[in-house]
């Protein structure tokens, strides 16, 4: 079934139906509206916080690699305040560990106040005392020496010269802040672990120029302290890259020696929390934190539906809440207007039995509403309605009866009258020859005319009429003609007596043409819908357009004035018995004759009584 065909059998004529799915379009898309508003709002401010939680994390972690910086650069500043610890580690620098050991001998009673002048003791202290730190180099670039201080006092020095080496160009780069530690110098140190970051720091001689560079390599594990406090606050995973995009820390540490799968979205130079998508289509939150100074970004990444699921509880409620109220929202609203249309059929239908003539309907709706007033204030109506007819319509309808009547009785002797001078005419001036057949025919009408039946037919008006063109058939023998057409499934309707034969005589006595030999008269019979139309044809005198209109004026007259009898009488019981709508119409040109048209209700003769 179309839509089409659905809305013209259930809404076009159905006004209650139109309003009931005009409220309820309205109410679903409210709902929905401020449904999707609200769940768009919450998940938001959930993602806002969970974004928040993770960039406190962030936050947290930048805060223990910038002080980690700050302690190496420290570590640094307190070799220059100790001039003899500064000389040896310089020395250490620039020379073969056997001559390092040679030069501390020599040294042995200088006093330090307080200071280790070691230079291995010294790196070792630091190492005991920062168990995140696994490596410290001392790099002079003046005779490429590298210095390696491990875990357990372990020490190994080597010459990194350029025919043997790449150190010194890794040292040589201008690399600032905190790195991955560089391939070739972990080959040296051999120190393989992944999970490490470096801080440089370049080292002057006293006419400050550069003497080398002091490196220390830190566990990335020690960052997850500084996570300790968020571990239950935030989702995702935090990063530490370097600027060349290596991973210097990683929560789940997964992508330790790897290429960052984010990167694309981390090369984007903005630092708010924004949505991308992995180069393998995942869909996530990316926060960004960039440090200028550590020359490192922090990011942190949450996958999409990992957030959701946090609000996915809020979300399905929310849909929840909303299918009731939709549900109410609809089903209360139709439930009265059901009711309503109910009450308003019910009206209808009484109002179509009033229209049938059944006064004595009543509509049974006791409420008070604008509905239950209305219904009462028919059932008021119908009762003085019917109070007006008892005293009224009734004495008035009697009166019409009693008119009927008069008029019936003033027909017969009219016509008998009229027939009669006809006859007479006829015998003076031919003689006896179609006295016989007039005669009769004049039988046979007065026959019909007299006898009295319940149900007056067509077909009986028509052979009234047939036996009263007879007459004059023969009267006028050679001068005139009539023709009768009608449809034989026609003939049982029920039609008022002589209300075609005074049409007939008005054309006899008024209209036809003695002189001429070709008078004619037609009458046709036709159904249309639910009304039967007689026309009656002549091409008798006509009539002059002044008199015509006289006629007319005469037949609306509710006033009898004892003019066009015929005529009249025909139009008025019409009217009487049928209605407005029926009666006759005349039209008519001088000497081209004259249309009557008659108009019935088509109905069947058993149908109702006749005068």
């Amino acid at each position: 079934m179309g839509i089409g065909r659905i809305y013209r059998n259930y809404f076009k004529n159905n006004m209650f139906m139109k309003i009931l799915l005009i409220f309820t379009f309205i109410a679903i898309m409210t709902i929905v509206i401020l449904s999707y508003l609200m769940i768009s709002s919450l998940s938001q401010s959930i993602v806002n916080k969970e974004l928040d939680n993770q960039k406190a994390a962030m936050e947290s972690v930048s805060r223990y690699i910038d002080n980690r910086q700050n302690a190496v650069e420290n570590i640094a500043r307190d070799m220059y305040r100790n001039e003899t610890l500064f000389s040896n580690i310089s020395f250490l620098m620039e020379n073969p560990y056997a001559e390092y050991v040679q030069h501390r001998m020599d040294q042995y009673n200088v006093q330090t106040n307080g200071y280790s002048t070691d230079a291995l003791q010294y790196f070792q202290n630091i190492m005991d005392e920062n168990g995140d730190i696994r490596n410290i180099m001392l790099y002079g670039s003046e005779h490429q020496y590298l210095s390696i201080f491990k875990s357990n006092k372990q020490f190994k020095q080597l010459s990194t010269n350029y025919a043997n080496s790449y150190i010194p160009e890794v040292m040589a780069m201008d690399t600032k802040g905190i790195t991955a530690p560089n391939v070739w110098v972990r080959k040296a140190a051999d120190q393989w672990d992944k999970e490490l970051y470096a801080i440089r720091v370049s080292i002057n001689n006293k006419q400050l120029k550069n003497a080398g560079q002091f490196l220390v390599y830190l566990d990335s594990n020690g960052i997850l302290n500084a996570l300790e406090t968020y571990k239950n606050s935030y989702k995702g995973s935090i990063v530490v890259l370097s600027s060349s995009g290596s991973v210097l820390f990683d929560s789940e540490g997964k992508y330790y020696g790897k290429t960052y799968p984010y990167v694309d979205i981390t090369d984007s130079l903005f630092d708010d929390p924004h949505a991308g998508q992995t180069k393998s289509g995942e869909s996530m939150y990316i926060n960004k934190l960039i440090s200028t100074e550590g020359g490192y970004v922090v990011i942190g990444a949450v996958p999409k539906n990992e957030i959701e699921s946090s609000y996915s509880g809020v979300r399905q409620t929310i849909i929840t809440i909303s299918a009731i109220c939709i549900l109410f929202a609809v089903l209360f609203p139709a439930l009265f207007i059901i009711n309503f249309a109910n009450r308003t059929n019910r009206i209808i239908k009484f109002t179509r039995k009033v229209k049938n003539g059944d006064f004595a309907a009543r509509i049974d709706d006791p409420r008070e509403d604008e509905l239950g007033q209305i219904s009462r204030s028919f059932n008021d109506m119908l009762d003085e309605l019917n109070a007006y007819i008892e005293r009224v319509y009734k004495a008035e309808i009697k009166q019409k009866q009693t008119e009927l009547v008069a008029l019936q009785a003033r027909i017969n002797p009219h016509f008998l009258y009229n027939t009669l001078e006809v006859i007479r005419m006829r015998a003076i001036s031919q003689g006896a020859k179609d006295v016989g057949e007039m005669i009769y025919s004049l039988s046979v009408l007065f026959k019909s005319l007299v006898q009295q039946k319940r149900n007056y037919t067509l077909k009986d008006e028509l052979e009234t009429c047939r036996l009263y063109l007879e007459l004059f058939r023969i009267r006028y023998k050679d001068k005139f003609d009539y023709t009768i057409a009608y449809d034989a499934k026609l003939a049982d309707k029920s039609v008022m007596k002589l209300s075609l034969q005074p049409i007939i005589e008005n054309y006899i006595i008024h209209g036809i043409r003695t002189e001429r030999y070709d008078n004619r008269l037609s009458i046709e019979i036709r159904e249309e819908g639910d009304m039967l139309i007689a026309k009656v044809s002549d091409n008798g005198k006509g009539i002059e357009p002044a008199r015509l209109n006289e006629i007319r004026e005469e037949l609306e007259n509710p006033e009898e004035s004892g003019k066009m009898f015929g005529l009249r009488s025909v139009h008025s019981r019409l009217r009487f018995l049928y209605g407005p709508d029926y009666g006759i119409e005349i039209e008519s040109r001088p000497g081209e004759g004259t249309v009557i048209t008659v108009r019935y209700p088509s109905r069947e003769g058993t149908d109702a009584e006749h005068v």
